[in-house]
């Protein structure tokens, strides 16, 4: 007979064994051994699903209620190196010990005399955070719903407040091909007679359609709210709330303004519950982190960090690359997984990118390096653009260093395993050397 797992590493192991990645759809089962845990909660509930833009949005506004003196607890996924960075509690990572008890106690609710329920892996683990959160006297609790939204395991929990972001092709296996179906998917955290936010300036007919069905209190960008700026400043107006002369936010990218003025609309539509000074607001914004999403390491070369791995992020990515301005080249690590549209997101990078290091990932789901490669060189046009194999992303980083000249730029970007496997001994502190010129 097995041991009972112990840590919180021997707990993911048994989960990934025993816990299948796909099982009957639906939520009841995660329903039914939630309310064996007596998982809920008091205070209010945020939750954020979408395309892209949901970890920055979810970290703006546990920047800004921090800032205001809330108590915060922030889920969202997946983890860039430490699965514990996917529950902050008051702006930290969860401890690890508290992740295994909570796991311990989801199995001893999972399996009961005669009446045991399977789970996959995320519903187990997202049950186990759940109820860390719950015993932990919070004052707002922020959820990034998962892949989809209607049958994601977070959609157990009642939101006083759904946030919608960016939607575009991803998960098209899952959620359907078009922007329509996977916005029907997303909209499924919305709720009757709560605000929903959507941020996408262009959402599809479907979410519009499903805030009118279910009678939620739609907040539309551009209608409910409106953001405005300069090259210096922004400011953003809607429903009886104005905010002008803010410095943008501290998360880089020209597409986190659009994350950010969703921020303000749901929390101007819960300011009776939890009421911000405006030097909160912008106290937040100006020192939101947030690993991983358009990530500028100064150094010798520049080093930018990105998990832009569908081809609306990888859009955002080049054009933010674009304006960083001249570099005489860059080198681009990149690894993705398989079921993603690969080619589309190398047609956005490949103007930019002068030298390719294409890896491999730790997972089967990861599309292999000499497919990446063989899939960029049927796109390739450039004569001046070359590359390159390798097993792991940190030899693919570590030959992008060894060949760039400290005035280069290198970008690692894809997946949260390429990112996570050059960031795993910490971010990294360039200096390269000057190369001898030809």
């Amino acid at each position: 007979m097995k041991s009972t797992p112990q840590t919180l590493n021997d707990w993911l192991a048994h989960c990934e064994q025993l816990h299948p990645t796909t099982i009957d759809m639906g939520l009841e089962r995660v329903h039914t051994v939630a309310r064996r845990m007596g998982i809920g909660f008091e205070c209010p509930v945020i939750t954020v699903a979408g395309t892209n833009g949901k970890g920055s949005t979810c970290a703006m506004l546990e920047s800004i209620l921090l800032q205001a003196g809330y108590r915060t607890g922030v889920y969202t996924s997946p983890h860039l190196v430490h699965f514990e960075e996917r529950l902050r509690l008051n702006g930290e990572a969860v401890k690890a010990a508290e992740l295994a008890a909570a796991l311990a106690r989801v199995e001893n609710a999972r399996v009961q005399p005669g009446d045991a329920i399977s789970l996959t892996y995320f519903e187990f683990t997202t049950l186990a955070i759940l109820d860390v959160m719950r015993r932990s006297g919070l004052d707002v609790v922020i959820l990034e719903v998962g892949l989809g939204g209607r049958l994601d395991a977070v959609n157990i929990i009642e939101p006083d407040c759904a946030i919608i972001t960016s939607i575009d092709l991803d998960h098209t296996a899952l959620l359907g091909d078009s922007r329509e179906a996977i916005g029907y998917e997303k909209a499924g955290i919305m709720r009757t007679d709560k605000p929903v936010v959507v941020s996408d300036p262009l959402p599809p007919q479907s979410v519009l359609d499903r805030a009118l069905e279910v009678g939620a209190d739609l907040w539309r960008v551009g209608v409910d709210f409106n953001v405005t700026g300069d090259k210096q400043q922004w400011g953003w107006a809607g429903r009886g709330r104005r905010y002008s002369g803010m410095a943008y936010p501290a998360l880089r990218g020209a597409n986190q303004l659009v994350n950010a003025a969703g921020v303000l609309a749901a929390l101007t539509a819960l300011r009776e519950r939890l009421p911000i000074t405006a030097q909160a607001v912008r106290n937040g914004f100006a020192f939101v982190d947030l690993p991983g999403r358009f990530q500028i390491v100064p150094g010798e070369p520049n080093l930018v960090l990105d998990v832009a791995h569908n081809p609306h992020a990888a859009a955002a990515l080049a054009a933010n690359l674009d304006a960083m301005g001249f570099f005489p080249t860059t080198h681009a690590v990149f690894g993705a997984m398989a079921d993603k549209d690969i080619a589309a997101v190398l047609v956005r990078l490949n103007p930019l990118v002068d030298k390719w290091y294409f890896t491999n990932l730790p997972t089967g789901r990861a599309a292999r390096a000499t497919d990446l490669m063989a899939q960029w060189a049927l796109l390739n046009k450039r004569k001046d653009c070359s590359a390159e194999v390798f097993v792991d992303p940190e030899s693919a980083f570590q030959a992008a260093l060894s060949q760039a000249d400290p005035a280069d730029r290198i970008v690692v970007f894809g997946s949260f395993l390429t990112v996570g496997g050059v960031l795993k001994d910490g971010v990294p502190q360039l200096q390269a050397r000057h190369l001898p010129q030809s």
